[in-house]
C-alpha cells in the first residue's frame, strides 16, 4: 500500500492491518513516522540478514570443510545450492506475492530461512549442510522481492521512497562487507557453525516484529498465475546460476557447464515466446520495453557483476601478492563497508537535487575511474592505495544501486511492484553470480596473478565507463532533471 493517494487509473492494492498509522503526513513529506521507521528496520533487517548470508560463510569454507567431510572440489556448492534458488525463484515469487500477499508471503519466507539456517547450523553430514543452505536460498528468494516491494508499496515515490531505498541500499551493501570482516571473527572465536546460527536467530527476531507492523498489500484482481511463463523463466535462471557458478571454479571447458548455459539461454527465450502470446503474463513485455526498466535493469546488472569482480580479485591481490593476513584484509572491506554507509546517507539527497537517472549514470561514471584507480597499486605495496580507490569506487556503487532500484520502480503501479522489484533483485543475484566467472578467471589462469589481477580490473573500468555512456544516452539523463 502506497502511503499516498493514487491516481484514477493506478489499480490500488487490497490492503488489510495497521497501515494508517504509517502514514508521515502530507505527500512529498521527507518526515517518517514512528511507525514508519519502525517497518523499515525490520524490512531493511530482512534484506540485511540475506545479504550477510551471501558472504558470512565464504571466509569458513575451509574450516567447514574439514569439520563436514567436504573436499575443495565440493566446497563451491556451500555457494552454489544457496546461489541456485535465491536467483531462480526471484521472478516467480515476487509475482506469487503480487497475486496473494506479500506480507502473507514475507512472513513465511522468514520462517523457511529461519529453519533453514538452524538446520546449517546443526548439520552433521555434507548432505543436511547442504540441504540446509539450499532451502536458506529458497527462503531468500521469498525475502527478497516481497521485502523490496512491501517497502515500494509502503513509501510513495519522492524523498520518502528515495530516503527508504537508500537505507536499504546502504544496509544492503553493509551486509555483503560486514558479512566477509564478521565471518572471518565469529570462525575463529566460536567456530563455523555461529555464522550459521547468528542467520537463525536474526530470522526469529524479525519474524516476531513483522506481523504487527508490516500491512498487507496485494494487486486487487487476482489474473491467473502464468504457469508456463514461471516454469520456463525459473528453469531458465536456475541453468544459467548453475553454469556461471560452475565455471567460476572450474572454467567453461566443461560439457555440463556449457550444456546448462545452452539450456538456460534456450529457457529464457522459450519464457519471452510464452510471455509474448499468454493473456496474464508473468512478465509485462510492454513493461520489459519501459526506458527506465530496460536500462536501469542493464546498469544494475553491470553495477553488481563488475563490483563483485573487484572485490574477488583484490582479496587474491592483497592476501597472496601482498600476503597480508585475512584480518587485515578484512580491515580493508571494513573501510569499504564504513564509505558505503556513508554515501548511503547522503544518495537521497544527491537523487532529489539531480534525479535518479543522472545519479546512476554519474554513479557508474565514477565506479568506473575509481575501478581504473586501482591499476596503481604494485606488486610489492598498494593496500593504502587499495583501501581509499576501492573505498571512493564502492560510495559510487552505492549510488548506483540505489538510483537503479528507483529508476527501474518509478512510475510502476503498486499491483506491479512486486514484479518490477522482482526484476530489481533478479538482476542483483544474476549480476552477482556472472562477474567473476566472466573476468574472474583472467586473475586466476594466467601465469603472473598480478598480472592477471591488472588485466581484470583494466576490463572491469571499461566495461562500467562504457556502460555509463550508454544508459546515460539511454535514459536520456541529460533531457530531464529528475527521473
Amino acid at each position: 500500500m502506497a502511503i499516498d493517494s493514487q491516481t484514477a487509473t493506478t489499480p490500488t492494492p487490497t490492503t488489510t492491518g495497521p497501515a494508517d498509522g504509517l502514514r508521515p503526513g502530507t505527500p512529498g513529506s521527507e518526515r517518517l513516522t514512528g511507525r514508519a521507521k519502525l517497518v523499515l528496520f525490520v524490512l531493511c533487517a530482512a534484506q540485511f540478514m540475506v545479504a550477510l548470508d551471501f558472504s558470512v560463510l565464504n571466509v569458513a569454507l575451509p574450516v567447514l570443510g574439514k569439520d563436514l567431510g567436504l573436499n575443495r572440489s565440493a566446497l563451491q556448492w556451500a555457494v552454489t545450492a544457496f546461489a541456485l534458488p535465491s536467483g531462480g525463484f526471484l521472478l516467480l515469487f515476487g509475482r506469487i506475492a503480487d497475486l496473494y500477499g506479500r506480507k502473507k508471503l514475507f512472513l513465511l519466507g522468514l520462517a523457511l530461512f529461519g529453519a533453514a539456517s538452524l538446520l546449517a547450523t546443526l548439520a552433521w553430514d555434507p548432505a543436511s549442510f547442504l540441504a540446509g543452505r539450499a532451502l536458506q536460498g529458497l527462503g531468500a528468494a521469498v525475502i527478497v522481492p516481497t521485502g523490496m516491494s512491501l517497502l515500494t508499496t509502503t513509501f510513495p515515490e519522492g524523498p520518502l521512497r528515495d530516503k527508504a531505498v537508500g537505507i536499504s541500499g546502504t544496509l544492503l551493501s553493509l551486509g555483503f562487507t560486514i558479512g566477509m570482516v564478521l565471518g572471518g571473527v565469529m570462525t575463529d572465536t566460536l567456530g563455523w557453525r555461529s555464522t550459521m546460527g547468528l542467520l537463525s536467530v536474526t530470522a526469529v527476531i524479525v519474524l516476531a516484529l513483522a506481523p504487527g507492523l508490516l500491512p498487507e498489500s496485494r494487486t486487487p484482481d487476482r489474473p491467473r498465475l502464468d504457469v508456463p511463463g514461471a516454469v520456463t523463466v525459473t528453469g531458465g535462471l536456475l541453468a544459467l546460476i548453475y553454469s556461471l557458478s560452475s565455471a567460476a571454479q572450474r572454467g567453461f571447458g566443461g560439457v555440463d557447464v556449457w550444456g546448462t548455459l545452452l539450456a538456460g539461454l534456450a529457457l529464457l527465450v522459450a519464457f519471452a515466446v510464452v510471455e509474448s502470446r499468454t493473456p496474464a503474463p508473468l512478465v509485462s513485455l510492454p513493461m520489459l520495453k519501459r526506458r527506465t526498466i530496460a536500462w536501469g535493469n542493464f546498469a544494475g546488472l553491470v553495477t553488481f557483476s563488475m563490483m563483485s569482480t573487484v572485490v574477488f580479485v583484490l582479496t587474491l591481490y592483497l592476501q597472496e601478492t601482498l600476503e597480508l593476513s585475512s584480518f587485515r584484509t578484512g580491515l580493508v572491506f571494513g573501510v569499504q563497508g564504513v564509505a558505503s554507509a556513508l554515501a548511503g546517507s547522503f544518495a537521497p539527497r544527491v537523487i532529489g537535487r539531480f534525479g535518479a537517472r543522472r545519479t546512476l549514470t554519474g554513479s557508474l561514471l565514477g565506479q568506473g575511474l575509481f575501478t581504473a584507480a586501482l591499476l596503481a597499486v604494485g606488486a610489492d605495496s598498494g593496500a593504502l592505495v587499495a583501501t581509499v580507490a576501492v573505498s571512493v569506487a564502492s560510495m559510487f556503487h552505492l549510488g548506483a544501486i540505489i538510483s537503479y532500484g528507483l529508476t527501474v520502480t518509478s512510475g510502476v503501479p503498486d499491483a506491479e511492484q512486486g514484479l518490477a522489484t522482482g526484476l530489481v533483485t533478479t538482476t542483483q543475484q544474476v549480476g552477482l553470480t556472472i562477474g567473476i566467472p566472466l573476468l574472474g578467471v583472467l586473475a586466476t589462469t594466467q601465469t603472473s596473478l598480478f598480472g592477471g589481477v591488472r588485466t581484470v580490473l583494466l576490463a572491469d573500468a571499461a566495461i562500467v565507463v562504457a556502460a555509463a555512456v550508454l544508459v546515460g544516452v539511454g535514459l536520456g539523463a541529460g533531457r530531464t532533471r529528475k527521473a
